[in-house]
């Protein structure tokens, strides 16, 4: 792992990140649509307001990726941060890049000034929440709700 590097994604990185991507949404059985997500994907990049994504580059190139969010929560005073994805290739995983992925999440995230880092979990994956754990990351007593909204809208937007 000596090799192994975290650095913040640029344009360069969209090949390798969108096909590590397209295995981590088929994995969370998440619908998926390369060109959607490619165009998002490159928005993100392209605003530094928005979050960033952080990428493990071995030997081999890039094994791993973490996908960071911003928002703003008077309970953190300020901006905090959200962990949206993290995805290390199979043949890579066991070498510690989930644990650096975090920390370089960690470290840029505090460079952009968030309070707090947050990230879901699915309950069945204990390996992941071994590694949240011991990276720092505890549960808090509240469920996670989600309400889609718009997206309709941003479908027809995109089909015309």
């Amino acid at each position: 792992m000596s090799s192994t590097t975290t650095l913040r994604a640029d344009a360069a990185h969209i090949p390798a990140v969108l096909d590590m991507m397209e295995d981590f949404n088929a994995d969370e059985e998440i619908p998926w649509d390369r060109g959607a997500i490619e165009a998002s994907l490159r928005r993100l990049l392209a605003e530094a307001s928005l979050g960033f994504v952080v990428v493990a580059v071995t030997a081999q190139g890039v094994a791993g990726y973490a996908v960071v969010t911003f928002n703003y929560d008077l309970e953190f005073r300020g901006r905090d941060a959200f962990v949206t994805e993290l995805y290390v290739r199979p043949a890579a995983r066991g070498a510690g890049l989930g644990r650096l992925l975090l920390a370089g999440a960690e470290a840029m995230a505090v460079e952009e000034d968030a309070r707090a880092l947050h990230l879901l979990v699915r309950p069945e994956n204990t390996r992941a929440i071994a590694l949240y754990g011991a990276s720092g990351f505890v549960q808090t007593p509240r469920v996670m709700m989600t309400k889609q909204i718009g997206i309709a809208a941003a479908a027809a937007r995109s089909d015309g």
